[in-house]
Parts: structure tokens; sequence; C-alpha cells
């Protein structure tokens, strides 16, 4: 049973749908003339096979319709059965979306597509675990393999299978399974499904079924060929578990490229550190011209040392591409391991051998700081404090530092928005939109940790709930800012699960303003919100103040109490800018404050 309440495959469709669906099953079976030429005739029904499998997914519980193009959307929007809370039908026998006419048009495009491809393939049905051509006998391999818990595919498969099995009984009986595809060495991450021994499928059963896949590939593969293997997984534990595989299997990592490949506006990428493109991880066979494995000891020290330089190459040559964030995080991965994967084990000075995770703990040190670097410039990171460098790495993990679309004046300097940062007038300001902005939270305890910092002990910006970590919008922040020692603020809520304090729902986002201001019995009459202790704490205190409309207030926080005196000040402003999404609340506010620094004289 799963969570849409859906037990059998039968379930997925309308009793007239599986009816249609059966119909022309049937047809497929017996087209053709029984006297004609038996591979013709396999190779026709194969071809209108293709035509009925796309009407399998179109016509089903789980279509959608879609207004902007006309048509009918099939079950898998993503690799995934989504619930919908309606479907649309089609009439397959008609000219329409979703029916057979419309199918055979695209099989057709795609023969036609492939009609210049000269040559015959040869396809083996076998698992990837399995060696199936001679040593040596292939000068390049290309695989996507499984990512680790993501995608089902096995489990998916079957949505097609059960409506295929007969006509592959008929056509194809040695690909033929009864009952339902086996998933017992699918190499995946999962409770649902058990491995030959009964036992659920750990990252273990993962690691050790890929090291097997790809000690089979390189077996195969000439000890001059290549191999790419893709990958578009954010998550640390997956990538720490396929690039363990390969250097166990043998595979000497010799570079990584990303691809654009991953829809931008697919929800899982919305604030988050989901991956745009696919990377390309690159790689040889770790053994001499002869055939023969080599090994050679590193030694850490060594690597260490040749990391930094490394990382120093690939990261600006990435972001002159437009890569950033998680994208040229793992882009890195590839020249980074270059390093380590030439060796066979890898030494520390006491003898002991170096594991991959000790040395990607590196490499995520190493990226942070290169990526500090690149978003402050010519500024000195170091001389801010932990919060706004975490702040400014963790929205560049999630993409931010492209160049922003709107908002500059014609001097340069952002533009302040009409309605937004009036002088003293009280601004109603509608609820916020802004969430956060989440990671994974191995992802964001490396990125902290790599930058020298605690994630648990910067707990006024960051909040962790289970295995996910956000960064707070400057709004939530508004109690502890302005607050007396955060008594009415958010109270954040650490890994061990206790549950945190919340603050009163406001009738205004900036209603704990409007309270810390009748708590110190009015702040216009008075010289206005102490500073906080740190440059984010006091750039975040100017953009509620702005966001508010306590522009008077906002001046003499700046000058009177010599805010805006401090470069940091303004260079931080200036780097948040650019790393703030697009359209959000803070972008909004930070260039607002920008935009206010001639006007002040500062």
């Amino acid at each position: 049973m799963t969570r849409i309440g859906i037990s059998r495959f039968g379930d997925l469709y309308s009793d007239r749908q599986a009816a249609s669906l059966m119909a022309y099953q049937r047809l497929v079976q017996n087209a053709g003339d029984k006297s004609w030429d038996s591979d013709f005739r396999t190779a026709l029904a194969t071809c209108l096979n293709c035509v009925a499998s796309r009407l399998v997914f179109q016509n089903c519980t789980l279509s959608r319709w879609n207004a902007s193009r006309g048509t009918i959307e099939g079950a898998f929007g993503k690799q995934a059965l989504q619930n919908t809370w309606d479907f649309t039908e089609s009439n397959p026998t008609s000219d329409g979306p979703a029916s057979w006419s419309g199918s055979i048009v695209w099989v057709v495009k795609v023969i036609e597509a492939n009609l210049q491809l000269e040559g015959e393939a040869t396809v083996i049905q076998s698992s990837a675990q399995e060696q199936v051509l001679p040593n040596g006998a292939a000068q390049a391999i290309i695989t996507d393999p499984p990512y680790f818990a993501s995608i089902p595919y096995g489990d998916l498969s079957d949505v097609f299978y059960v409506w295929e099995r007969e006509f592959i009984r008929v056509y194809f009986p040695s690909l033929y399974v009864k009952g339902l595809t086996d998933k017992a060495d699918e190499a995946i991450v999962s409770n649902a499904t058990l491995d030959r021994k009964g036992r659920p499928k750990s990252p273990e059963f993962y690691r050790e079924e890929m090291t097997r896949a790809l000690q089979s590939a390189r077996c195969i593969i000439s000890p001059d060929g290549i191999a790419v293997i893709v990958f578009a997984d954010s998550r640390t534990e997956s990538w720490e578990a396929i690039l363990g595989a390969m250097i166990a299997a043998g595979w000497q990592i010799t570079g990584s490229w990303p691809l654009d490949t991953e829809l931008q506006s697919r929800t899982q990428a919305t604030n988050s550190a989901s991956l745009q493109s696919s990377i390309h991880v690159v790689c040889r066979p770790r053994e001499s011209m002869n055939g023969m494995q080599q090994r050679n000891i590193g030694e850490w020290r060594d690597v260490l040392g040749e990391l930094p330089t490394r990382i120093h190459q690939w990261m600006p040559r990435l972001a002159q591409e437009g890569v950033v964030g998680a994208d040229a995080i793992f882009s890195c991965l590839g020249p980074a391991l270059e390093i380590f994967s030439r060796y066979s084990v890898v030494e520390k000075a006491s003898g002991e051998p170096a594991t991959l995770g000790e040395y990607l703990e590196q490499v995520w040190a190493a990226v942070s700081t290169e990526a500090l670097s690149m978003i402050f410039e010519d500024a000195d990171a170091a001389g801010l404090e932990p919060d706004a460098r975490l702040t400014a790495m963790w929205l560049w993990t999630l993409g931010g530092g492209k160049p922003a679309k709107s908002g500059k004046g014609k001097s340069g300097e952002p533009e302040e928005t009409e309605n937004e940062g009036g002088d003293d007038e009280e601004a109603s300001v509608p609820a916020a939109k802004t969430t956060g902005y989440s990671l994974e939270y191995d992802a964001a305890r490396k990125i902290a940790q790599g930058l020298g910092i605690h994630l648990e002990k910067n707990e006024s910006i960051v909040q962790v709930k289970g295995e996910t970590a956000r960064l707070l919008p400057v709004s939530e922040r508004t109690s502890h800012l302005f607050g007396k020692s955060g008594e009415n603020g958010t109270v954040t809520q650490g890994k061990t699960g206790k549950k945190a304090k919340k603050s009163a729902q406001q009738p205004k986002l900036f209603g704990e303003l409007i309270e810390a201001e009748a708590t110190e019995a009015g702040w216009t009459d008075l010289k206005g919100p102490a500073p906080g202790t740190t440059v984010l704490d006091r750039l975040h205190q100017t953009m509620i103040l702005f966001a508010a409309g306590r522009g008077e207030l906002m001046k003499r926080f700046l000058l009177d109490d010599g805010v805006g005196t401090d470069a940091r000040f303004w260079k931080l402003a200036q780097s948040l800018s650019a790393l703030y999404p697009t359209g959000t609340d803070e972008k909004r506010w930070v260039d607002g404050v920008l935009a206010r620094k001639k006007g002040l004289g500062l």
C-alpha cells in the first residue's frame, strides 16, 4: 500500500482506461500477417508496442492536464508516481492528446532521428555487477548509475512491465520474467526492497554493489580506455558512496565536468542546494599498459599540500563559466580526487591509511576557503565574524553569486523601491514569503567545518531540524536582533530534536519590532536600537529598519552609532546583495540599504 492509497497496479487505471489499453495490446500482439518474415514482423510489433507503452503512462488516473501546452502530462512528472487531486482522461481513438495517433507520431520521430546510424548494436540483458565482455574489450564506458536512495527505478519499471510482459513472453521469451521484475541486485538504499539474503538495502549494500559493478567495468576496458560516470545527487553521503566505490574498484579519477541537465523550476530545486547540472566524472583504470594493477603509496602530507592549488585553479574557471554553488562544489571533486585516487593507498605519517571520508573533509575545507575569497574578492573574509562567513558560503552553495537581472540604477547602485524605506511611517508589510534557505544537514555541517565554524554554535542564524539545516530568513531574526537577549525571539531547534519555543503569531511581519519599540519606551525620541555584536547582525538590523519604514532610525543607526562607518558593513552588504536570490525580501532590503549609502554621505 502506497501513501496515496494504491495497493495494486490496477488502481492506477479506470475501467475504461484499462479496457482500452488491453484492446490496443491485443492488436499489437496480432499485428501483421503470420506469413511475413518473422524478423520483420517482430520489428513491426516492437515499434507498435512502443506506441502502446506511451499510452500506458498517459492514460491513467495520475495524468494531468497541461493548460499552457494543451496536452496531457503522463503519470511521471518526475521519477515518481505523483498524487493528483483529479485526472484528465483522453479518447485514445481521437486525434487529440494522449491518443494512439499522437503516440505514433512520437515513435516515428525517434525512428527518423536514428535512421542515419549505421552498424548493429548488441543488447545483452545482464546485471551490471556481472562481466559480460572479455578483458580489455572496450575503449570507453559511459554510465549513469542509480543515485543512492533517490529513485526506485526497479519499482517504477513495473508500471510498464505489468502491461508488457505478455508481449515480451511472445516475442522475446528470453527476457520474460514471471511476476514482477527482479530487484534483488538493484543498487539502491531502500527499506522497501530486500537483497538476496532478505536484508534491507543499506548504504553499505549500495557501495558494495556499485564497487562490484565498477570492477566489472574496469576489467572490460582497455588499460588506455576512459570511463564517464554521470551523477547528480547533492547529498554528501551519496557522493562518498559512489566515489568510494570508484576508487575501491581500481579507477583513477581525472576530472569532472558539470553539464546542464536538470530543470531549475522543479520542486526540489527551490531554495535548496539541488544540482542544476549532472556531474560527469571522468576516470581511467589505475593500471599499467600491460594491464597490471599499480600499487603505489602516496603521502598524506603531499596530497593535502597539492589540494588548495588544484581547487584554486578550478573554482575561478568554473565561475567564469557561470557554475557556482552546489554545482561548483561537486565539480571540484574530480580534480581534487585526481590527487587522492592516483594512489592505491595514501598513508599518514603514522603509517595509518587515510580514508576517503577524511580526504573529502579536507576538500570541503579547501572549497569553502576558495569560495569565500571569490565571494568577497579583495576583502579579507577573515575580518568578518563566523556568522557572516557562514551566511555568505551558505547562500553561495545554494547558487548565489550570479549576476542580478534587475535592481541597478544608472550609477550602478541598487535602486530604492518606491514603497519601502519611507521616513518614520508605519509600513504595512504582508506576511513573509521567505521560509529560509535549506541544506542537507551533513552538507551544512561540512561547510561550517570547512570554515572552522561549529554549526550548532550559530543557532541565531541557523535552525537544524532532523536531517535539514535552514538558514533563517532575516524576518525571523527580528526578535533576536531587537529583543532583550532573545527572550521574545525564535529559539532554534538543535539536532537533538528538542521542541523549540515559538514566538506568538503576529498580525504584521514586524510586529516584533513594534513590541521592541514599546518595550524601550519608543525609539523615535531616543537614540534607537543598540547595534548588534557582529557585522552581520548590524546589517540585518539595518535591513529590518529599512523594510519597516523606520528611515530616521536607520539614519541615526548608521551615522550616530557609527555602524555605517565600518567598511566591512558595506562590503558585506554588497556581497550579500549578489548572493541573495532575486525576488526575495532580503535582496530588496539589502539593495535598499545600499541605495541609502550615497545620500547619507557614507
